[in-house]
């Protein structure tokens, strides 16, 4: 199981070394196929996003990760209930990851085609999507995957933020179980 960038990691791994040592795949608000607006995705996001992204690193990453951490559980919106405990957490997580890593995977997760490792899948695949997801596009990323993959479930979680969290992650570890034991 991968979310985010973490499910882009899985399907790579699975597509390129899983044949015979994985038996179903679960994503969860993850990046594939392609995140960044192209001819192949035109319902991705500009380049100049992401580039923004970058910059904000760069400039202050500490103010970058308290201010992403809004949109990421979808504090920003009409009777969320994520705690500030849950911010501060995202915070922190981030400030523990070095700023070079940081920096370079913005390329990795957002221009990483990863069409063909969706088309090599051959085990069931569980994609679960939040609704109001504000970091990862879902026309962009489950609705695409979920056509590429040979046996693709896509179950969206309506008003989820693409942080799991409270009442999604409770029906997602839910969801996840049913479909690791089907």
């Amino acid at each position: 199981m991968g979310h985010s960038t973490g499910g882009g990691e899985i399907v790579r791994y699975a597509a390129q070394h899983g044949a015979g040592r994985v038996s179903k795949i679960v994503t969860a608000g993850a990046v594939p196929p392609l995140m960044v607006k192209s001819e192949s995705s035109p319902e991705g996001t500009p380049l100049e996003v992401f580039d923004g992204i970058r910059g904000g690193l760069l400039a202050d990453r500490s103010q970058f990760y308290k201010d992403l951490a809004v949109s990421f559980f979808g504090a920003n919106r009409e009777g969320s209930a994520v705690s500030q405990g849950a911010i501060d957490n995202f915070w922190r997580q981030g400030m523990l990851a070095g700023l070079v890593p940081a920096y370079d995977c913005v390329k990795a997760f957002s221009e990483t085609d990863q069409t063909d490792d969706l088309r090599a899948l051959d085990v069931p695949v569980f994609i679960a999507h939040g609704g109001d997801d504000q970091i990862v596009p879902i026309a962009a990323a489950a609705e695409k995957s979920v056509k590429l993959v040979k046996d693709g479930t896509l179950e969206v979680y309506p008003g989820a933020p693409h942080g799991i969290y409270g009442a999604y992650e409770t029906e997602l570890i839910s969801d996840i179980l049913a479909f690791i034991k089907g």
